[in-house]
């Protein structure tokens, strides 16, 4: 099993060049699955009441994320926004709107308080400030404005197993070049893993209020075990996925 997730955003001026070339090749894989995307556009759906609702997709890969949670805002405006060049030019067939932007300060193309919603789907595990980027986001959401972040759960139910075996965690990487220590044979350039512990004390210090953790399974998780996979969502803390409904205070 391995962390298949869209490349995201980098900031600007602090990625190794290594770094930078390996998100800017197109053999990287750039989508992760529905099921997630379909969780995370129901609770943003419930959370927004008012129609025409400006929602920026930010790290939006090849735009499948959007395109997937689409029929679930039907009547709001989604933007994409990414750095990579080549996930831009993939993204734009699925959707309307898909513009070049950097994490960092100001470094987004969206004037403050402007955003009534963020998607931020399995981009933070592969950022090197995670800080300066949660700062940006914070910047661009209107007050109380939603942040809808997804990540892979350090703590799986078979992260724990692993790690009482020997074995690094799924969803971690020790090199770009190739994977070492943990099953599954994809390298997709994680730098940083989150438990719901963390993840949740991480969004209060960047400013936000959190209204639920919830789960998600992973598409990678062998077929047998997919079932128990998605039983665990009940308990986040143990699940796959992470997923973060947060607001800006």
């Amino acid at each position: 099993m391995s962390g298949t997730a869209p490349p995201g955003l980098r900031e600007s001026g602090t990625v190794p060049p290594g770094l930078r070339a390996f998100y800017e090749n197109p053999a990287v894989p750039v989508a992760s699955g529905d099921a997630r995307s379909r969780r995370q556009a129901l609770l943003l759906a419930r959370a927004l009441d008012v129609p025409g609702a400006l929602v920026v997709d930010v790290g939006c890969g090849d735009g499948s994320a959007a395109a997937t949670a689409a029929p679930y805002l039907a009547g709001h405006r989604i933007v994409g926004v990414d750095w990579s060049q080549d996930a831009l030019r993939r993204a734009r067939p699925r959707l309307a709107h898909a513009v070049r932007g950097e994490l960092g300060d100001g470094g987004l193309p969206f004037a403050a308080g402007c955003a009534d919603a963020v998607l931020f789907s399995e981009v933070v595990e592969h950022l090197v400030d995670p800080d300066s980027a949660l700062d940006e986001l914070r910047r661009i959401l209107k007050p109380g404005g939603h942040l809808m972040l997804s990540t892979p759960n350090l703590a799986a139910w078979y992260n724990r197993a692993l790690l009482l075996a020997g074995w690094q965690p799924v969803f971690s990487e020790v090199s770009l070049r190739a994977v070492h220590g943990r099953p599954g044979r994809e390298v997709v350039g994680h730098l940083r893993l989150y438990t719901a512990r963390a993840l949740r004390s991480f969004l209060t210090a960047s400013g936000f209020e959190v209204v639920r953790i919830a789960g998600a399974p992973f598409h990678g998780v062998p077929r047998g075990l997919r079932l128990l996979d998605r039983a665990v969502c009940a308990v986040p803390s143990a699940s796959s996925i992470l997923l973060a409904h947060a607001r800006r205070r």
